[in-house]
């Protein structure tokens, strides 16, 4: 299958080990990736912000830069939800990493190799906007060696939110200290997400407090072997 690859700009930017994981595994599984160059923002933050006419001419383009793509991909639960909530149209054609991997091409097992103990944060838009269900904790529990543990409260927002983590800075901060909390108590070396904005966050939390947890993406998990 030929599979486009949707960044997003946290991705492009901030995290873009996880466009490399995410192409990674999809080329483990036999799939061939393409990127296209001109792609740019999906306008959530517009969105979030109330700038809706500039968040429809982002989704426009989109549309342009990805019409002949019949499968699209993206490491990015909110960025896909915010896309399928803007063009209804991309059911079907646009995924988050995990919903492909699991219900579009039913796989669970890609052949990881991670020997240490995770926890898993479903994050807000993967629970009530891409609704991607279990399909992260079925390729986590697929994944030789990784001991995945509960996390308590786990539907609690990170306190991330988009613009929501600037315009309520003391509500954000006060949000995610609970989140790393309840990740601490798990005893996990690793949490792990569909989300870099919300890991970033996590992360971010995580080392002012000197934790000794790693924030990493799904799909970096995913894409490590034995060799």
């Amino acid at each position: 299958m030929r599979v486009a690859l949707f960044i997003t700009c946290i991705g492009d930017t901030v995290s873009p080990e996880v466009g490399r994981a995410t192409v990674t595994v999809l080329e483990r599984l036999g799939h061939e990736v393409s990127f296209p160059a001109a792609q740019t923002c999906c306008g959530q933050m517009h969105v979030n912000s109330g700038y809706r006419a500039e968040a429809d001419r982002l989704a426009a383009r989109f549309m342009e830069v990805f019409d002949a793509c019949e499968v699209i991909v993206s490491p990015s639960s909110s960025c896909v939800g915010t896309m399928r909530e803007l063009h209804p149209e991309l059911h079907g054609r646009l995924f988050e990493l995990s919903e492909l991997l699991v219900h579009k091409l039913g796989v669970a097992d890609v052949g990881a190799f991670f020997p240490h103990r995770v926890v898993y944060h479903p994050t807000c838009h993967s629970l009530r906007v891409t609704a991607v269900g279990d399909a992260p904790l079925r390729l986590l529990r697929a994944v030789e060696q990784l001991e995945l543990v509960d996390l308590p409260d786990a539907r609690e927002c990170c306190g991330f939110g988009g613009t929501f983590a600037i315009k309520n800075a003391d509500t954000s901060a006060a949000m995610v200290i609970d989140k790393c909390a309840a990740i601490a108590s798990t005893g996990a070396s690793v949490v792990t997400a569909v989300d870099s904005s919300c890991l970033l966050q996590i992360g971010g939390r995580l080392s002012r407090e000197g934790a000794d947890v790693r924030a990493l993406h799904l799909a970096e998990i995913l894409a490590q072997t034995r060799a």
